[in-house]
């Protein structure tokens, strides 16, 4: 069982040079007892967008703060605080802010999928 706080959690730099103001902080894993999925916040500050990609796992998100895009397979999705999104195996995708606030969401993989 694990119980915590958000705030009290160290951020760390997503390292990517497809990268820009990006962090991350696991909330629940395999360390905390989820065996087979990891919770994390991606924090995006003004100007900043996580990296271009695809894998051959999906993903769930949700919104908690802020505005964005995530784009997906080249179609840019408006998101902001309260909307979710499922992210298909195989499929491009990329979150960028478009706010001069900071936009966190939630991102919830399987194991293989968080490094």
């Amino acid at each position: 069982m694990i119980v915590g706080n958000f705030n009290d959690l160290l951020a760390k730099k997503i390292e990517s040079p497809e990268a820009k103001n990006a962090a991350m902080k696991v909330l629940v894993s395999a360390e905390s007892g989820w065996e087979d999925y990891v919770m994390r916040v991606v924090e995006v500050e003004k100007d900043g967008y996580t990296p271009k990609h695809s894998h051959p796992w999906q993903h769930i998100n949700y919104i908690i703060e802020g505005e964005g895009l995530l784009m997906i397979d080249n179609l840019d999705n408006p998101v902001k605080a309260g909307s979710f999104a499922y992210v298909p195996a195989n499929h491009i995708h990329q979150f960028r802010n478009v706010s001069d606030k900071p936009f966190k969401f939630i991102c919830i993989v399987p194991k293989e999928g968080h490094k």
